[in-house]
């Protein structure tokens, strides 16, 4: 089979660095290498584009799954967070919204946190980060109205929208803040205001959780509009958010919110209607996402039983299909479809998701 794209070398989504997560999982790792040196071999970003999933962090990320990130990537990363913190307390302190590409999983702090969270020993930055994320529960006045730290005066795509929005979801929302602050409590790394942040983000999930996007007039209206039908997904759509939950419910030791999550995963997954949306087999929002999100799910639950079949019938599917997607990378490729289907995660690849 042959890909009809040619991957982006330096992107873990879609290029050469996604494609060697697989190889290293399988210790692979002669093909791991010739994939690495296809992903280096023009340089390396350290840039403002360098993020969880581009550049000289995604390329740790991937390194330390074979624990072979040397000292020289990690000053890289860490000349990357100062210059992202830096830029963040720029903006906080100008009273400015922030954009999206600041604090998400895949371009911003976010994932950024995720990487610092996975060294061992943990980033001695990791604090500042996840401070900076805090700031983002802490309502911010904006052109006469009292808005959501996170609210973006953008739309989605980046494009102007009245109004602005606050995203919703995992990949580019505020579900992906408050997986990686949970996981961090759950871990034992404590910042003033973490527990209060993580409370502030599940709490308007509560309420917004079921739109991707919340729009200005969800905000004036007494109750959020009952949303539309939509995709169920790792990147958008309630089993991320979900998923999140239970990490908060974890993390706070509310087993309410832990069950209520664990309850909505299991209702989607149950859902004909729902599981109609879902049309190709990625990680990012397809059936190897759903699969991979479902198994953690399941071993964090004191009824992990109760999804056994749910993640059978999710298996079956991702199985049958997976072949045909056309492009060969990770978030959006066979290669992290095949890591969801090998039903292993040995280097604790599925921390670039948040969801271990």
């Amino acid at each position: 089979m042959t890909t009809t794209t040619v991957p982006r070398t330096q992107d873990l989504s879609e290029g050469a660095l996604g494609m060697a997560l697989l190889d290293i999982e399988r210790r692979d790792l002669a093909t791991a290498r010739r994939h690495l040196a296809r992903a280096t071999a023009r340089g390396v970003s350290t840039g403002s584009n360098a993020s969880l999933f581009h550049g000289a962090p995604a390329l740790e990320f991937v390194l330390a799954r074979a624990h072979a990130a040397g000292d020289d990537v990690r000053w890289a990363v860490d000349r990357v967070v100062d210059a992202r913190l830096a830029a963040a307390h720029r903006r906080q302190a100008s009273g400015a919204l922030p954009q999206l590409a600041e604090w998400d999983l895949i371009r911003g702090l976010t994932g950024l946190a995720a990487l610092l969270l996975s060294r061992r020993p943990i980033a001695p930055r990791l604090p500042d980060v996840l401070a900076c994320l805090i700031v983002l529960a802490h309502p911010v006045r904006d052109d006469g109205r009292m808005l959501p730290g996170w609210w973006s005066p953008v739309g989605p795509d980046g494009k102007e929208m009245a109004g602005g929005h606050g995203n919703n979801g995992m990949a580019h929302g505020i579900a992906g803040p408050l997986a990686v602050l949970s996981l961090a409590l759950r871990a034992g790394i404590r910042v003033p205001g973490q527990e209060e942040a993580i409370d502030t983000f599940a709490t308007w999930l509560d309420r917004h959780g079921a739109h991707y996007w919340s729009t200005a007039a969800h905000l004036d209206a007494e109750q959020p509009p009952t949303a539309d039908p939509a995709r169920p997904s790792w990147c958008y759509g309630q089993p991320g958010i979900a998923r999140a939950q239970q990490l908060a419910g974890i993390a706070l030791g509310d087993p309410a919110r832990r069950q209520a999550a664990e309850d909505s995963i299991a209702a989607v997954l149950t859902d004909p209607p729902h599981l109609a949306r879902i049309t190709d087999s990625t990680l990012c929002h397809g059936w190897a996402g759903l699969l991979t999100l479902t198994r953690a799910v399941a071993a964090d639950s004191p009824a992990p039983a109760r999804f056994a079949p749910l993640i059978q019938e999710l298996h079956r599917r991702l199985a049958a299909d997976w072949e045909h997607l056309p492009k060969s990378g990770f978030l959006e490729g066979r290669a992290g479809a095949q890591l969801a289907l090998n039903a292993t995660d040995t280097t604790s690849w599925s921390r670039a998701l948040l969801l271990t």
